[in-house]
Formats: structure tokens, sequence, C-alpha cells
């Protein structure tokens, strides 16, 4: 534990990427297994414990310190790992030492946290803080909590593991999902003492490609003639992959659905499940769809997450997959082939499906950035027809993209309609975490609606991003200078009809929500301008919001289905 917790330390200290990949790449080539294999799953998130809950930690604290200690500690520090490896009592609080027994190695924690109970938990972790030093409490706590928040990301950490072995990154994510902690035939392969890692998965997860935002005025370096372009929906990146296990004696037919991440989700969707009667992955969109129609995000958000999936549950909310790329056609492997290649088998495949709850996510036909511009505003008058609603802008995509994994450069672009902007008052303000810890920098803002005295302003969102430092020492400024009551981290700030903080917001949707005293909830929010220039009472209404919401529920115009009226093709067999 001792030389994970010195690596944690140095790579918080450290802002420089390529610093921090050295420094990675020492560890992993200096620590032996298990241990190294243990913090790579701890910094690539693929590590997940139980009972070892944040509450848990707060708990124990709590039994050793005086809780308004703790709380305005916790308040000033702004991070709950480094607050408890501080304030932790040392074990003999007269001499001043920590318990002389060894420290456990990071396998050792790593074992027991899969294996201990619920009401065992508490004693060993309390033990192990008391064996630790501060800088191993820390690292300890992130373990647990899972957020080490050092500034290395899975990518980075793949990254160092891959120079063990001159290997490109990009095989390593390739491999990553079918290997488990502690990763010993990854390592045996990279140091050349094992073959390279096989999956016989037959319906295993794909490492997803990913695409970079990009803005009108880039656009013109860019050859429309060398792009495809589609819609992109708003619903949740998935990838559906199916094929028959040859290790079975039967043959037997394997399907599953992923989530962007690799998370299987299947038995939240057996619906979707059932109908991928295909050999292969595709990339797609999960959606809603109902009477033909794409329902919004909103909508969606009914089966997410859910434990237990009923057939009342899957009737009213059905799941459909709009798909994208074709990624594996049987056991052909199409990563290699250009975008336009995949496509045309995409096509294929989806019309030998027929009609069910897997559709092809249109081309938008244009011949210059002018044309796709139009489209992208309209989509409605563009193909999109009756789905415009649920269009959240277009992907444009290389004819000749390979199928990457990660975020390469210069490949796929996504093009986001313009975002709805309200002009919102600041409420209450909330310090940050980490870095942000000494700012008040999460902020809660609303709008103006008729209320029992006359007009009052009800919350409507909360935003954290989208300013400066420059901005954020500005407005941290204004937090501290106007603030009218304290609610332990939270201040309420000023907010009359002529004193206030005026926020220009952006977002990029609406939906209902019982947890605001609005009814209405904004999704992605950002501060995209300070308007200190704007009163208070020229603030934008609630029934605004409303407008919006209701117009947007509305259907349009509907249009034919693309499968509609096409005739079944023989049934092939499914999951």
């Amino acid at each position: 534990m001792k030389a994970f917790a010195a690596l944690l330390d140095r790579l918080a200290y450290e802002p420089a990427r390529n610093a921090k990949l050295r420094l990675l790449a020492d560890y992993f080539r200096t620590t032996s297994d298990p241990d190294r294999g243990y913090a790579l799953a701890a910094l690539t998130g693929a590590l997940s414990f139980r009972y070892a809950k944040p509450g848990l930690i707060r708990a124990l604290i709590a039994e050793r310190t005086d809780p308004t200690l703790f709380a305005l500690s916790y308040d000033y520090v702004g991070d709950l790992s480094e607050t408890v490896a501080l304030m932790w009592p040392v074990r003999d609080q007269k001499s001043g030492t920590r318990s002389q027994t060894k420290a456990p190695s990071l396998s050792d924690v790593v074992t027991r946290l899969a294996s201990l109970g619920k009401s065992d938990l508490p004693a060993q972790l309390a033990q192990w803080l008391d064996e630790l030093d501060e800088t191993g409490r820390w690292a300890l706590l992130k373990l647990v909590t899972g957020a080490p928040r050092i500034g290395v990301s899975a990518r980075l950490a793949k990254t160092a593991v891959a120079t063990l072995g001159n290997q490109d990154p990009d095989e390593i994510e390739l491999l990553w999902p079918n290997l488990k902690p502690p990763y010993a035939e990854l390592f045996a392969w990279l140091e050349g003492r094992g073959d390279r890692p096989q999956s016989r998965d037959p319906a295993s997860f794909r490492p997803v490609m990913l695409a970079h935002a990009i803005e009108e005025a880039d656009l013109a370096a860019l050859d429309p003639a060398s792009y495809l372009a589609e819609w992109k929906w708003d619903g949740i990146r998935v990838q559906a992959a199916a094929g028959r296990d040859a290790g079975a004696p039967s043959g037997h037919r394997m399907c599953r659905l992923y989530s962007r991440t690799g998370e299987d989700i299947s038995t939240a969707f057996p619906d979707l499940v059932e109908a991928l009667a295909f050999d292969g992955a595709l990339d797609g969109e999960l959606l809603i769809m109902r009477d033909g129609r794409v329902q919004s995000f909103n909508v969606l958000q009914q089966r997410l997450n859910r434990k237990t999936v009923t057939p009342r549950l899957i009737a009213e909310f059905p799941a459909h997959l709009r798909a994208y790329d074709l990624i594996f056609d049987d056991d052909a492997d199409l990563r290699d082939e250009p975008f336009a290649a995949r496509r045309a088998r995409l096509e294929a495949l989806v019309a030998a499906l027929g009609k069910g709850p897997i559709d092809l996510s249109p081309l938008i036909p244009f011949a210059s950035w002018d044309a796709l511009a139009l489209a992208r505003a309209d989509p409605a008058k563009a193909g999109a027809g009756a789905d415009a609603e649920a269009v959240e802008g277009v992907m444009i995509k290389r004819r000749d993209a390979p199928y990457l994994p990660g975020r390469p450069i210069g490949l796929w672009w996504k093009w986001k309609r313009d975002p709805f902007v309200v002009d919102a008052v600041l409420m209450y303000a909330q310090r940050g975490h980490g870095k942000r810890s000494s700012f008040y920098s999460d902020y809660t803002f609303g709008l103006w609606t008729a209320g029992e005295a006359g007009d009052e302003l009800v919350p409507v969102g909360k935003a954290y991003f989208g300013f400066t430092d420059a901005e954020l020492a500005e407005i941290d400024r204004y937090v501290r200078r106007n603030t009218v009551n304290r609610f332990g981290p939270v201040r309420e700030v000023v907010h009359e009809r002529d004193r206030g903080l005026v926020f220009e917001v952006a977002f990029e949707g609406l939906q209902r929500s019982s947890r605001h005293k609005s009814g209405i909830a904004m999704r992605f929010p950002r501060i995209s301008r300070l308007r200190f220039d704007k009163p208070p009472r020229e603030a934008d209404r609630l029934e605004r919001l409303e407008a919006l919401l209701a117009r947007r529920s509305e259907p349009p115009a509907s249009s034919p289905s693309e499968h509609e009226g096409a005739q079944a093709p023989p049934p092939r067999e499914m999951c």
C-alpha cells in the first residue's frame, strides 16, 4: 500500500501529462504482481466495493472527532478522503505513535474489501486507517471511494502500461473489455512472458469510437465530399453484440447490450436483447419508440437504472435501437474497413432484420456545409420528420474512417444544435471540491414566476462550469460580498428585483422534475455569460420554459416510417 500511496501522492502534485506518464510507467515496471494490476484497476475505475461507501467513512470519523469540527474542516478542504486522512486520530494518543503493525499491501486491501460483509467492514477499515500514515490513509480512502481525482484518466494509465511492451495504447483498449483485475496475463504478454490475451466470448464488448466537437467556422478546412453525415439522436449510446458460443455443445447463442463504457445492461432491456437476431456487433443509440416516433430523453429515463423490469414497463416504454455502425459481421472484424463500406453492410443487415425494434439511422444528403447547416437547424424539413425533436445535432464522419477506439482526431465530428439560452438569477452558491474547494463554484439559479405575494424566483437548475478561471474569481468575490444567509457550505446570495447577479444559462433540453419547486429541470446547463449589466427584474420567466417544454412535447406532422409496408423477411434465430 505504501508504494501505491506514494504514486498517488506524486501524481496529485504533478501537472504535466508526460511526467505523470513516466511516474505511472516506472510504477508498473518496478511493482510486482498482483499489486500493480490492482493499481491499474483502481486508476481505470475497474474496482468497485459493494459496502465501502462514503457514508461509512463519514460514520467512522464521526465516532472519533467532533462533528462540528469535521463539518468545518470538510467545508474548507473540500475533499472527503483528504479531510478524514488528516483528522484521523493516531491509535496511541499519549505517545503520538501509530500502531506498529505492518501496513497492508494493496492486494491485501483489495481482496479483503471484496470479501468482507457489511457488518465486518467498519472494523477492518478502521484498523487499516490506524495502521497507515496520512498519505496511506488518503490513498486507502481514495481507493475505497473510487474517486482518485489526481488528473489521471483511464486512457493515460493504459498508455503507461502499453509502454512496458512498446505497444500502441489502442491495442490495450481492444483487449481491455475481456480482461479482469489484476491483469496478470496482460502484464505477461507486455513483458514477453506470455501470449497475447484472447477472448472466446462471441458477444464481447469492443471499445467504442467517439467524436470531437466542431464549430461551423472549422468546417471550412474540410472537404464535404470526403464526409457522410447522419443525425445525432438524443438517447444512450450502446453496443449490441450477438453470436454463437462455439464452445457450448449445442452452440448456444449469446446476446448482450452494453453501454458505451462496456457495462452489460442486458437485464435492463430484455425486450431489445431478444430481438438481436444477427451475429455480430452493432453500434447505435438506445431510444424509446412509441407509435413510430422517438420519444424524449425524459421518457427514456423511465427505463434507466431499473432493478426490476416488468411487462407493463416494457409495454409502456418499448426499447428501440437505431443503428449507426457495424463493427463485426458474423466473425468478420470490420473495424479496419472504411466507414462507407461498413455502412453498406449495416444497411443490408438491418434490411434483413425487417420491421422491429432495430432500424437504421438515416444519412443526411448534403453537397455543401451550408446545406448541412440548414439541415441541422431544421431536422424536420431535412428528413428527420416526426423524430425531429429527438435530434441533438449531426454527426460528420469521414467516408474512409476506420473504427478506432477512443477519440481519434480528424475522423468523426459532432455538430450539436445550438443550445437554448435563458437569463437566470443567481440564488445560492456552494463551495466546490478538489482544486475549487476554496471557491464558491456551484451555482443554483432561478426564474421569475407568479407567487402568492407577487413575482418570486424559483430554482430551475444548477451549474458548475462554462466560465473561465477569471470569471470564477469574479463570481466568488460577488458571492462573498453579497451573502444574505449561510447553510453550512452553501450561501444564499441576494436575489431581489433590483439587486442580484444574472447569468446567461445555456442548456440542451428540459424535462419534468418533482425535485425542483419549478417542476422543470434543465439538461446539461452551463454558465455561458455573466450579465452584470442586466438587473434581475429583466431575467426570464418560468413561463418561457413551460412554453418551450409544451412545444417540444407536441408531435410534428408525421412522416411514413422507413419500414412501413415492407414485407417481413424469413424469421431469423433470436436469443
